[in-house]
């Protein structure tokens, strides 16, 4: 059918499925299945695609036809590199049986498992539950053929006072259900919620942090986010060096932080291909506080002479056996975070961002927390954080998602570290 030179074809199909509630009662129940295709051809280097959900003969045709006009009406892309022959993949095995049975009767049961307490304990909560399980597949003339299928689930809840100046969150994230634990959610949220009342504000300023694991992977994946080759070499981040180059080899952060990306990892469990069919692999990005590694594509990589990364998705940190009530006790004086929320970009060369807390802020003084406190906006670097380490503790998957969707697979223990930068004081709960 295809006439191109080139031709790719992706493929998914699945089922998503969701359940909102909000002010203590269901609100939105939906299910959605889907199946789609998606070609790009390509002549030389000027390349189309066109997607279409209607599998007909007629219908993929008119599919292939739509990417090869467009092709063909392309600019040409100097920077294309042809398709991938045949490869081979080593499986993720990251379907669950427990979650693609989380229909919208479990995912009511999982609703109550946090509207109940809250009901009981007059205060006012809402939430998103949301599956998904399918699979996707990838082809080109070439002879390349990779598959893969999974699940995955997120869940996140927001609990209030009822005169709404108390606010908790809680939330969680897997590809496994049965990781799951909406009534530990309820109790966390309702903790939070009803600690969070009759907040009181504090000097703006630099103060030792415990982010508790949502907050920490809200910046691991900033910083994660930054790691391209290309931006460094051509001196446009901060992992660029001083007079050309990047910065691999140097130390960058405190020598107890590795991080590392593993579709593997049973707690990652992500596609074992790129988007374009290149086998993913283990990639360790900082090890002992050292940078080993920068995302080279498969352009830049050809013109820098070295592989591409062709890194797995998701990520990882270490961390330590410290619980985080270890880490609270260990602090005389400081803030913990439960989240950060509203992050936005200032400056790629610092990987500087700026954002605010959220659901949850607290005054830590001699070892225990001793009174809410009002939200921080923040202007600090992931960076700064990691090597201004002062402990760790113990590594979970979370929901790092701001919208409360699935969001990425991420793995962090809780963090404190000092000297944060904390700008002003906000008055939103």
């Amino acid at each position: 059918m295809s006439r191109a030179d080139e031709c790719r074809v992706s493929v998914f199909s699945g089922l998503e499925g969701n359940t909102r509630f909000a002010a203590n009662q269901a609100s939105t129940v939906g299910d959605s299945v889907n199946v789609g295709v998606q070609v790009r051809s390509s002549y030389g280097n000027r390349s189309g695609s066109a997607s279409t959900n209607l599998l007909t003969d007629d219908g993929l045709r008119r599919a292939v036809e739509a990417s090869e006009a467009t092709a063909r009406l392309a600019p040409p892309d100097r920077e294309a590199m042809p398709d991938l022959g045949p490869q081979t993949y080593r499986d993720v095995p990251a379907f669950f049986d427990s979650t693609a049975r989380l229909d919208a009767g479990r995912r009511a049961e999982a609703a109550l498992a946090v509207l109940e307490p809250a009901r009981r304990a007059n205060l006012v909560a809402a939430g998103f539950l949301s599956m998904r399980y399918g699979s996707q597949a990838l082809a080109n003339k070439r002879g390349l053929f990779a598959y893969h299928r999974s699940t995955t689930w997120g869940y996140t809840t927001t609990v209030r006072t009822a005169d709404g100046t108390g606010s908790g969150w809680a939330g969680g994230s897997h590809n496994d259900w049965a990781r799951g634990n909406p009534r530990e959610l309820a109790e966390i949220a309702v903790h939070k919620a009803q600690a969070s009342r009759n907040a009181v504000a504090i000097e703006p300023g630099r103060y030792t942090v415990i982010l508790e694991p949502t907050a920490a992977a809200n910046l691991l994946q900033l910083m994660q986010g930054a790691l391209g080759a290309r931006a460094a070499d051509e001196g446009r981040s901060f992992f660029a060096k001083r007079g050309g180059g990047n910065k691999i080899g140097e130390q960058i952060v405190d020598a107890r932080v590795t991080v590392w990306s593993d579709p593997w990892d049973p707690d990652l469990l992500t596609s074992p291909y790129t988007g374009d069919g290149m086998p993913a692999q283990r990639v360790v990005w900082l090890e002992n506080g050292v940078l080993r590694n920068l995302n080279y594509d498969r352009y830049w990589a050809q013109r820098q002479g070295v592989q591409p990364t062709a890194a797995g998705g998701g990520v990882r940190m270490s961390g330590g056996d410290a619980s985080l009530d270890d880490l609270i006790r260990g602090t005389e004086r400081g803030v913990l975070v439960t989240r950060f929320w509203y992050i936005r970009g200032l400056d790629p060369r610092t990987i500087l961002f700026t954002g605010l807390t959220r659901d949850g802020t607290f005054l830590i003084e001699n070892g225990r927390i001793t009174r809410a406190v009002k939200n921080l906006r923040f202007n600090e670097s992931p960076v700064n954080m990691l090597a201004n380490l002062e402990a760790l503790g113990r590594p979970v998957r979370v929901n790092a998602s701001e919208s409360g969707d699935i969001g990425g697979a991420v793995v962090v223990p809780p963090i404190k570290t000092r000297e944060f930068n904390f700008q002003s004081v906000s008055d939103a709960v």
